[in-house]
């Protein structure tokens, strides 16, 4: 089954590639076609059973986005970064909430007796589920193109950063939608510390892990690049597994040692070349193919009218958020004109978000509808984002012609 899924990514991705698409889309047409719930050529629980097949392709990803925040480049564009991402990420935030508290009613099944019950949770967790950006697929097509360029490193850590604050967020929503789903008391301890504590403890496992393959790479410094393949991968699993155990944000501790790796290992562009080198291709294929196969088609069309108003009310909060972010740090121009552009993709880290929402018994009544809503919402966002990305990395010079 592997196999055929590979081959499949590949020559789509091919075709893609030969009528002018980044690769990556081709990946998820692929997998699209693959679905079991569309040729039942593939059966469906084993779909279900890939989990360990994107975690791994996640952490690879994650690992990578960390390695584009080299501390030097970040420092010049450190506050036009920081300030686009607050503003970008916060501004999905409300926008969504808003948007939702207004609308959900007219296409949910509910009555209005329950309001403070049902919308006011729905609207919570969309607005948390639209802070974070998939840098995965924006990262593809950077490397596929050999982007190169402010917005490209803009971009990368935006992308990279909006992570946290998405899961500060989540954990705020989730707190409030308790209270009012439950009518419990508001504490300010859960949903002021306890995502502190979260994100705290993610980054700490990621520099953990990052000084010890540091070390370990430093005591095999004349190691060929097939045994440091091997110690980063082995590395890398290792951090993503103790933060799972722990229950922190992986993704997070992953992307973090990746960002350690990056600016304290003197090898650091052998390591991230290797990774590029013999990798990346393929842990793309798998990862984007992949995500194609576990659409539900019933279910995008039964909740499509939420999915596009998800979609737009996501745009519209990051499109002002990165806009307004930009003009207050004083950002270049074409940083404020098309950093936008690369923060359409999302995925990984929403996803498993959403499933967190289904596994919790106090919001069984919507959990569902969440899911289905971030499912149906990232498959348009993955299919067009790279298209996007591409686009205005096109327009910003940051392309080279050779590419």
């Amino acid at each position: 089954m592997i196999g055929i899924i590979v081959m499949a990514g590949f020559l789509v991705g091919e075709l893609a590639s030969l009528i002018r698409l980044p690769k990556v889309t081709g990946y998820i047409l692929a997998g699209i076609i693959l679905n079991p719930h569309l040729t039942h050529f593939i059966p469906s629980d084993f779909v279900d059973q890939t989990s360990i097949v994107t975690n791994m392709s996640l952490s690879l990803i994650t690992f990578s986005v960390g390695g584009s925040l080299f501390f030097p480049q970040i420092r010049r564009l450190g506050k036009g970064i920081i300030s686009i991402t607050v503003f970008e990420a916060e501004g999905a935030f409300l926008v969504v909430i808003l948007g939702f508290l207004l609308v959900s009613r007219f296409f949910l099944a509910e009555s209005t007796t329950r309001f403070l019950e049902m919308f006011v949770p729905v609207s919570l967790f969309m607005g948390a589920l639209a802070s974070p950006t998939d840098p995965s697929a924006t990262l593809a097509v950077t490397h596929e193109y050999r982007a190169k360029g402010d917005v490209t490193s803009t971009i990368m850590g935006v992308a990279a950063f909006d992570d946290a604050l998405g899961i500060i967020n989540y954990s705020f929503a989730i707190v409030l939608a308790t209270m009012f789903a439950t009518h419990t008391s508001f504490s300010v301890v859960s949903s002021v510390l306890g995502p502190l504590v979260v994100i705290a403890s993610s980054i700490a496992i990621g520099v953990v892990a990052g000084y010890l393959f540091n070390l370990l790479s430093r005591l095999f410094s004349n190691s060929s690049e097939g045994l440091l393949l091997v110690m980063v991968v082995g590395a890398l699993f290792l951090c993503f597994g103790v933060s799972h155990t722990l229950d922190l944000d992986e993704l997070l501790s992953t992307m973090t040692m990746g960002a350690f790796v990056v600016n304290f290992n003197p090898r650091r562009q052998t390591i991230f070349r290797i990774l590029e080198r013999y990798t990346e291709q393929l842990i793309f294929v798998l990862f984007f193919t992949l995500s194609g196969m576990h659409l539900k088609f019933d279910v995008l069309l039964a909740n499509l009218p939420l999915v596009l108003v998800f979609i737009v009310l996501r745009a519209a909060g990051k499109f002002a958020g990165a806009t307004g972010g930009a003009i207050i740090a004083k950002s270049p121009e074409k940083i404020r004109k098309y950093t936008f552009g690369g923060l359409i993709p999302q995925g990984g880290i929403v996803i498993g978000l959403a499933l967190l929402i289904v596994d919790s018994p106090p919001f069984h009544d919507f959990a569902d509808i969440v899911l289905n809503v971030v499912i149906g919402a990232t498959v348009i966002h993955e299919l067009v984002g790279p298209v996007i990305s591409k686009q205005v990395l096109m327009r910003a010079g940051e392309i080279p012609h050779s590419a």
